[in-house]
């Protein structure tokens, strides 16, 4: 094809043919090792898929409590092995459904919750002990937390046996998705609170996902999402490590989420050199001493921005080649994306076709029987260590500005994924990039697809329970609880047991985030 380029979409040049010579002087035991072994290049456990398949989490949450509670269980009924919450934009904003700007948002982008009601609908019928459950929320992830642990606690279920995640992940939102309340200094001390008490109290509990997702779908190359990843992740380590806890008293709890795009072998190989990245990070720089400390572990969901409106039913291909990247990278669980995601949320049956996309690659394509089957290649042990040394070069450079912090502060990430998202549009554009059904091998009439649509009833039904919920509750109570939110956070304490405290007494999300905004204002 005229005009086509022969490079990855980090702007790596790919050769027509990758010979020994490509790998002169590799050294096998140095970049490689074994499986479940530094430098974890071919993955962090031994046996990989053989001993235990990854966990299949299908992001899912719309409407009411009841809608997301239904999709859960059904999902669940059909072999999908963790679940992952999808909030509203109020909810993640920190504001209650009877907000002034909740109005129109309220179930439209993920589930409303505003209570421990609303939550506790979301996970009836469903035990809290026995599934792992993923939330995607960051600005109010203690909040969120807390909850859960109430509600489990309320089920009989004691903390030290809850499995999850929370994204918690606050850095990544000032640079790339937008969903923060508070300044940057406090936002960063919320995460470092929830990391601590998680340590103390939650051993099963990964207390944040530190997201290079994001990064990629607002315009970042595979470079970019892993060196603004773990520039992020060194944050966050200092950050705990501050207030005198050793590193290996809560790094092995630490994860991440990355995305998995197009590019199939730059995708394969970014995944190895993330890991053996990590691992360098974690023994050189903060010296720790435990290897699960140094064990990168991530989810991957397959890439959003890489789904397109024309000729949707083709998503469901892309989706499969991107799952595929991850599996064969060694990702530790997986969301599959609807082929219906850039018209609306998924419906049932999308859904349903994601999730048996997971299920084919993993028991009918062979490809989880043999650990990183694709090790040797010359391509990919060469994209593996090019994504590598490149990756450092931009660590090195966000060092020397400061940190993520104030790379962030000063708009250094903002502008490098705005230059490559630019430079990739213009590629679609001009032809040199090829998108199936967009720029080629279009169609004059689309196929007719049935979309979800969110019921406006949603809304008005959710604001009925949260005005009962507030009318039967002890006032009193409440406020002393907010009150003393208000009191530690002008302190150094730890967050976490007060904000589970007004949980109890029955404050709701928005009242707890007034609190905070109260006392640190809001980031504008």
């Amino acid at each position: 094809m005229a005009g086509r380029k022969f490079e990855t979409l980090s702007g790596i040049p790919v050769k027509e043919v990758y010979k020994p010579e490509d790998l002169k002087g590799f050294d096998p035991e140095k970049k490689l090792g074994e499986p479940g072994r530094p430098p974890f290049t071919r993955g962090v456990y031994p046996n990989m898929y053989r001993g235990r398949l990854w966990t299949m989490r299908q992001y899912a949450g719309f409407g009411s409590a009841e809608d997301t509670n239904r999709r859960f269980l059904y999902l669940l009924s059909q072999g999908q092995t963790g679940l992952s919450v999808a909030f509203d934009l109020p909810t993640q904003l920190g504001y209650d459904s009877d907000h002034p700007l909740a109005v129109g948002e309220i179930g439209r982008t993920g589930v409303a919750v505003s209570t421990l009601e609303d939550l506790s609908i979301v996970f009836r019928d469903i035990n809290l002990g026995e599934v792992s459950t993923s939330m995607t929320i960051n600005a109010t992830a203690p909040v969120l937390l807390a909850m859960y642990i109430v509600i489990a606690d309320r089920d009989g279920i004691p903390a030290e046996k809850l499995s999850g995640t929370v994204q918690n992940d606050i850095l990544k939102e000032f640079a790339a998705r937008g969903n923060y309340i508070y300044p940057v200094e406090p936002s960063m001390r919320l995460v470092g609170d929830l990391i601590e008490f998680s340590s103390k109290y939650l051993p099963r509990w990964n207390p944040i996902s530190i997201s290079g997702y994001h990064y990629r779908e607002a315009g970042a190359t595979a470079v970019e999402e892993l060196a603004f990843t773990f520039a992020d992740g060194i944050a966050y380590v200092e950050e705990v490590r501050k207030r005198g806890i050793d590193v290996d008293q809560f790094a092995p709890r630490l994860s991440f989420f990355f995305n998995a795009h197009n590019y199939f072998f730059e995708e394969v190989a970014k995944f190895r050199a993330a890991r053996r990245i990590w691992y360098r990070i974690m023994k050189e720089r903060f010296g720790a001493r435990n290897e699960k400390s140094m064990r990168l572990r991530f989810h991957t969901q397959t890439a959003g921005s890489a789904l397109v409106a024309q000729q949707p039913l083709n998503n469901i291909i892309r989706v499969t080649l991107q799952a595929l990247a991850a599996v064969l990278g060694g990702t530790q669980s997986l969301h599959t994306n609807s082929f219906d995601e850039a018209l609306a949320l998924p419906t049932e049956l999308s859904a349903t076709v994601a999730l048996r996309t997971q299920q084919i690659i993993a028991y009918e394509s062979g490809v989880a029987d043999s650990v990183d089957p694709l090790a040797g290649s010359y391509m990919v042990e060469k994209l593996t260590d090019q994504i590598e040394e490149e990756v450092w070069e931009l660590i090195k450079k966000i060092d020397e500005l400061g940190g993520a912090v104030e790379a962030i502060k000063t708009g250094f990430f903002q502008r490098r994924i705005e230059e490559s998202s630019y430079r990739y549009q213009m590629e679609v554009e001009k032809g040199e990039r090829t998108v199936v059904g967009v720029n080629s091998f279009t169609v004059e009439e689309e196929p007719r697809i049935e979309l979800l649509k969110v019921d406006p009833e949603v809304e008005r039904r959710q604001l009925e329970r949260l005005e009962r919920y507030k009318k039967n509750r002890d006032h009193d109570r409440v406020m002393k609880s907010l009150e003393k939110i208000k009191k530690t956070a002008l302190g150094e304490d730890n967050l976490m047991p007060v904000i589970i405290e007004a949980i109890e007494n029955s404050a709701t999300l928005g009242e707890i985030s007034d609190s905070l905004r109260e006392v640190w204002g809001e980031f504008k």
